[in-house]
Formats: structure tokens, C-alpha cells, sequence
């Protein structure tokens, strides 16, 4: 893995899928022992993302008004 001359690098997909790492992540580095370690943030900015995987994945075929029946009472 290389850096480039924007100081960037790309973290392998297994890696981001494992940690859930989506675009808008706020990670950090960590320097411990001579070692940098990647950690993501935990936080307001994270959790977002958290229902973003989900994001246009139902299959309800009712319209707005037949959903919004569902969630009131009886009249």
C-alpha cells in the first residue's frame, strides 16, 4: 500500500466492512510504541451512518397515506 502525494491512502474494503466504515467516518490515528494504529471515532457524526446501510432497501408497496393509516389510531 502506498501513500500518495496527497498524504492519502485507501483502507482495504475487508478492513472497512469489519470496522463499519462508511463515507463521512470519522476515524483518527494513534501513535502507541512506535506503532500507528487506525481507530474510528465513536460519536454524533458515526451514528448517523448507522441505518445508512439500510437506506433504500424496503420492498412495502403502499403509498405514504396507506403507511401513515397504519401508525394512527381508529376515528
Amino acid at each position: 500500500m502506498r501513500v500518495t502525494t496527497k498524504g492519502q491512502i485507501t483502507i482495504p474494503r475487508k478492513i472497512r466492512e469489519k470496522l463499519g466504515i462508511v463515507p463521512a467516518t470519522e476515524i483518527d490515528f494513534v501513535e502507541e510504541n512506535g506503532r500507528v494504529y487506525l481507530v474510528k471515532k465513536v460519536g454524533p457524526a458515526n451514528r448517523k451512518h448507522t441505518f445508512s446501510k439500510l437506506r433504500g432497501v424496503a420492498t412495502v408497496k403502499m403509498t405514504t397515506d396507506e403507511i401513515m393509516a397504519l401508525t394512527r389510531e381508529d376515528q
